[in-house]
């Protein structure tokens, strides 16, 4: 049976089993249309990064993305992805140009391009994971310029959780985002991480970008606005998941070689539904001192 461009994308987030998904069924109908529309362009070219081994091909297939994300923002799409990003981009302000960062963030793997300094991993996960913010919170709705600030801090922590999350598999396919000045620094060899030997150096290291992660969380709730809690309350969803992927490593010793992160389907569901009702206690109330933006739930 055909899929029309809705059902494709829908079809597309949900078999991701993706964290993110979750806070997408609490939006209005227009509004999860327009982040599965997102989400399945994001697993589209994801994809093909994590995929295709073939560079030549990679390459080429990331340019057709870009051709089609053209044609998107000039109403002639042709992908069923396409078509539903044309649709959402009529309700919703995005611009074209960070589609385009996304798309140079999945050439960095691509083509393997080394992180030397910790710039070098603030640029990818702006081009990986704050644009994606960036986009999201035009669908949520915000007020206040400073949410686009909450949007790319809290993004480069969900990026930098992840990171760690998989630092395993990563590994596996030649891919160490922990730049290599802070390797140098901590004494860690590449084929540490490759081979999993949780080392007392590779330990502080894995620890210094938890502590990290877990500062930009904090600086993320810091900056987003009063005005907008209650409309990028899908956002803060998202943050208790991944915040809680934070708090396994740590109880795990950061050994995510021996005790992979994990988080089971219902308790993310669990998670997101404790958020919802958590802040709309706080949005009947308005009381930020009884209910104080918090992740753990």
């Amino acid at each position: 049976m055909n899929m029309t461009p809705e059902q494709y994308c829908k079809a597309k987030t949900r078999a991701s089993g993706s964290s993110f998904a979750y806070a997408f069924g609490f939006l209005s109908e227009d509004k999860s249309r327009a982040m599965m529309a997102l989400y399945a362009f994001c697993r589209e070219v994801d994809d093909i990064a994590d995929d295709i081994t073939d560079k030549q091909e990679a390459n080429r297939q990331i340019q057709a993305w870009r051709d089609e994300i053209a044609h998107v923002f000039d109403g002639q799409p042709s992908h069923p992805v396409g078509h539903e990003l044309h649709w959402a981009r009529q309700y919703f302000a995005w611009d074209k140009e960070l589609f385009d960062e996304m798309l140079d963030g999945m050439l960095t793997d691509i083509e393997g391009r080394a992180f030397v300094k910790n710039s070098d991993l603030t640029l990818y996960c702006y081009r990986v994971a704050g644009v994606v913010g960036l986009l999201s919170i035009e669908v949520f709705g915000y007020q206040h310029r400073q949410s686009r600030a909450f949007a790319t801090t809290l993004a480069e922590a969900l990026q930098i959780t992840n990171i760690l999350r998989d630092l395993q598999e990563d590994a596996q396919r030649s891919r160490i985002y922990l730049p290599q000045c802070e390797r140098a620094r901590f004494h860690v060899r590449d084929q540490d991480i490759i081979d999993g030997h949780l080392s007392d150096n590779l330990k502080a290291l894995i620890q210094y970008y938890a502590n990290k992660a877990e500062g930009l969380y904090q600086q993320a709730l810091k900056e987003l606005p009063q005005e907008d809690r209650v409309t990028l309350r899908p956002a803060i969803m998202m943050a208790a998941v991944y915040h809680t992927y934070l708090q396994q490593l740590i109880e795990h010793g950061y050994d995510v070689w021996k005790r992979p992160l994990h988080i089971s389907s219902w308790k993310k569901v669990r998670m997101a539904w404790h958020v919802w009702r958590y802040e709309k206690k706080y949005q009947s109330s308005q009381d930020s001192a009884k209910f104080p933006l918090r992740l753990n739930f």
